[in-house]
């Protein structure tokens, strides 16, 4: 390979062409369409740039160990983030990972977080997946005239903005322990006469200290926010999921 002498200047970037390249006679291009548009907030987009990029999705991360995962929630607005929710599980590092996050994502590119170490791989492999969604007009907001408001993301939470976690633990020899579900935070399980679950009693904990904060007795916003579900009432035999 031999270097031309030549150079060429294009939008501010020095080009510099091979002999072979500058020899070669010049053959024009056909057909230039550009890329193909994507759904983005009730529209038909043709993204050429980070700044036609908007709408909101989430994406799941993993770290090499698999040890912890992390669900990533954004709401981009031109190509800007404006909203991140950051939720991560199984490792008790992440969640001082994810703090960290909250604050480094809001005012960043997608582009420009795509390549900020997040602190935790799992959180950075949650960007990745996302990044990939959003690229390709794959966002929960594609068909949504206008887009999410900010603060949309805080949906997923629900009552007492906690994240939807469940944690269910068993062994072939002692069985199955709900611990914690949708509903909330598993305090009994209630078992049939052939010592298998057929309900349980958990407590809304979001509520519950939201009730609290507000000045209510801790014992009695226990009791309001506590509930049953299954064949739970006349139970054979009630168990602690944690100590039985």
């Amino acid at each position: 390979m031999t270097l031309s002498s030549e150079f060429y200047t294009t939008k501010g970037t020095t080009m510099q062409y091979t002999t072979e390249v500058e020899h070669m006679c010049c053959v024009k291009k056909g057909c230039n369409h550009g890329p193909a548009p994507i759904p983005q907030e009730g529209a038909w987009t043709q993204s050429k740039k980070i700044e036609d990029i908007s709408g909101l999705t989430h994406g799941v991360g993993w770290c090499a160990p698999q040890q912890g995962a992390c669900k990533l929630t954004l709401n981009v607005k031109n190509g800007v983030i404006q909203e991140a929710l950051v939720e991560t599980i199984g490792c008790s590092g992440m969640t001082h990972s994810a703090a960290m996050a909250s604050e480094i994502l809001p005012g960043k590119t997608v582009l420009e977080a795509l390549n900020t170490d997040l602190v935790c791989d799992a959180i950075n492999t949650a960007m990745r997946e996302l990044f990939l969604q959003i690229v390709y007009g794959r966002t929960q907001s594609a068909y949504s005239e206008g887009g999410l408001p900010i603060g949309a993301g805080l949906e997923d939470l629900g009552k007492g903005l906690r994240s939807q976690v469940g944690t269910l633990y068993g062994t072939l020899k002692k069985g199955s322990r709900y611990l914690e579900l949708a509903e909330g935070y598993i305090t009994k399980l209630a078992l049939n006469a052939d010592d298998e679950i057929c309900g349980y009693q958990y407590v809304k904990v979001g509520p519950m200290m939201e009730e609290i904060k507000k000045g209510a007795d801790a014992n009695e916003a226990f009791k309001k926010y506590t509930g049953t579900y299954g064949q739970f009432e006349g139970a054979a035999k009630y168990i602690d999921p944690r100590h039985e």
